[in-house]
């Protein structure tokens, strides 16, 4: 670059970059390398989780919005550009969505020099490669998402009556791995003819993304009239198929969106992503119900949605935070015949950095699906046997039982955990009561059966949960071969109502005994039950009459343990 070569001012590149970006679909910047600020036109604002249009502190203001897998390659690129190394910046990374969600870009910037050789400003342009922003579709040919957008913004005052529904082919994924590319595309083709086939004046269709289509209704029809234009084009579709002599099979699901409908204190109608993201959800919510049908949208869905990842992150954020909100809870197993201190069971407990505390019921299955429950697993497993090591300084033959999910038997070396943790903490393996929820999941499975054989060997007792409760399989006895039965706190209350359900509760407790195993009865709250069960000869009680879940601390202090 000449020595001699004059550029505008950061404040004249800046108004320059607003003046372009009201023509164009991608995002215009300006770095001021020798103030530390950052520039970006206004229309970025609106899509990613930046602090600001204009901000200062650069690389710590990045941190904010760059998937931090991506950060340090950037910085890396833009301490090299800074220096001099290099004239041009040319990256593809992430970007944070408002949503959330990461966003792929290819960012490029020219660096301007100050009397030749000292690094003064760059420019440049930001465009999205994760999502076609193109007006048309050529396969399907369709307008695509860039122009509904752009009728979106145009039809604002007219849309407060509009509804949007979102339609999806049903497993396309698999037309083209069996039948190719071109076959796919030829599905795509005909699925937007069937589409625009079934519309009338003042409904529009656009393919907005992979296999999926957005009709736009502006007529003021009500559900029952959408419903009835899925179905017909659900119609369409299946004679599609039929035509085709059934080489694929695919159906076709939708999610409709009803602006007038929507909370305007909750919503902005005028919004294009939220409206994105709305339908987004309904179609979702539509194939997850089964497919090849019509999910209207519904706040309070919604509402559970958003709790739903909410608590998914605040979990994740939780466990790379070195499982902080996390803590163990535990609540005694007492001898029937003496009343001393068997063994207690680990129950864990969340907290949210905001101080709202999770219930188990809400928090488990979300660790489940999510396979959070893996390390989260492993974290109860060590805590609780260390808080077993603490007590049996004072009560040898104390144990501790934890609850393991079966993605801890499925998808972990949970056996190996398990070996090496007891090894690490120098703990008998007779000093773990291992429980396993009794439910469909026990039958057939060779898997849960193996390992479960294997810490049996090992010396660890096993213990198979809510015994009554909905599911209940004897067969599961013979397979699992546990030592001890728990009986559930909604059975226990049946037999303390019902003299049948009683008399029914002493058989099982006899056959248990007759097998030369061990039986708990959870639930217990009074002396009155207390003693009612106690008929029965169960060998160990838990309930609220000994002892309600608590902390480590509250536990130690009650059984006077230092």
């Amino acid at each position: 670059m000449d020595k001699e070569d004059k550029f505008p001012g950061f404040e004249a590149l800046c108004n320059i970059a607003k003046l372009f970006a009201s023509c164009m679909n991608d995002y215009l910047y300006v770095l001021d390398l020798t103030q530390d600020t950052y520039f970006i036109t206004e229309n970025a604002r609106g899509r990613f989780a930046l602090p600001g249009g204009i901000f200062h502190d650069v690389r710590k203001n990045f941190r904010h919005f760059v998937h931090p897998d991506d950060y340090e390659d950037l910085i890396k690129d833009l301490d090299e550009v800074c220096s001099g190394r290099k004239d041009e910046h040319n990256m593809k990374y992430r970007w944070i969505g408002q949503d959330g969600y990461p966003v792929w870009i290819n960012c490029r910037g020219r660096l301007l020099r100050t009397a030749g050789v000292i690094p003064h400003l760059m420019v440049g342009c930001i465009n999205e490669i994760g999502n076609s922003q193109t007006a048309a579709d050529n396969i399907s040919g369709l307008l695509g998402e860039s122009s509904l957008h752009e009728h979106i913004r145009q039809m604002a005052p007219a849309l407060r009556n509009a509804m949007f529904m979102r339609l999806g082919i049903d497993e396309f994924k698999l037309v083209n791995e069996r039948h190719g590319m071109d076959y796919g595309d030829f599905v795509l083709r005909e699925v937007a003819d069937c589409i625009q086939r079934c519309l009338g004046p003042k409904q529009y269709v656009y393919r907005i993304v992979s296999d999926e289509f957005m009709v736009l209704d502006l007529t003021g029809a009500d559900y029952n009239q959408m419903k009835r234009l899925y179905q017909h084009i659900r119609c369409e579709v299946d004679s599609l198929v039929a035509r085709e002599r059934y080489r694929a099979i695919y159906t076709i699901s939708a999610g409709l969106v009803s602006l007038a409908d929507l909370d305007n204190k909750h919503y902005d109608y005028t919004s294009y992503s939220e409206t994105m993201k709305l339908s987004e959800f309904a179609m979702s919510e539509a194939k997850a119900r089964g497919r090849n049908q019509l999910y209207f949208f519904r706040q309070e869905d919604y509402s559970a949605f958003l709790r739903r990842r909410y608590l998914n992150s605040c979990l994740r954020q939780s466990v790379s935070d070195n499982f902080r909100g996390f803590e163990l809870y535990f609540q005694p197993l007492v001898t029937t015949e003496d009343e001393d201190l068997y063994a207690a069971e680990a129950l864990l407990r969340f907290r949210t950095q905001t101080d709202e505390t999770i219930s188990p019921s809400e928090m488990i299955p979300l660790l489940e699906e999510s396979s959070l429950i893996i390390p989260v697993g492993k974290w109860v497993i060590r805590n609780a046997l260390m808080f077993c090591r603490k007590m049996r300084e004072k009560y040898p033959s104390f144990r501790v039982s934890i609850n393991l999910s079966y993605i801890q038997l499925l998808k972990t070396p949970l056996f190996d955990d398990i070996r090496g943790i007891l090894d690490d903490l120098l703990l008998p393996p007779d000093c773990l009561i291992a429980e396993l929820t009794e439910s469909g999941h026990l039958e057939d499975s060779a898997a849960v059966r193996s390992i479960w054989g294997k810490l049996r060997g090992l010396g660890v007792t096993i213990a198979l949960d809510d015994f009554g409760k909905g599911y209940s399989n004897l067969t599961n006895i013979g397979n699992l071969r546990p030592n001890i039965i728990k009986i559930d706190r909604s059975f226990t209350l049946k037999a303390l109502e019902n003299s049948y359900e009683f008399d029914l509760l002493l058989h099982i407790v006899k056959m248990v005994h007759g097998l030369g195993l061990a039986l708990v009865v959870e639930g217990i709250e009074t002396a009155e039950e207390l003693a009612r069960i106690a008929l029965l000869e169960p060998d160990y009680i838990q309930g609220y009459y000994y002892s309600k879940p608590c902390t480590k601390k509250e536990f130690m202090n009650k059984y006077k343990v230092k």
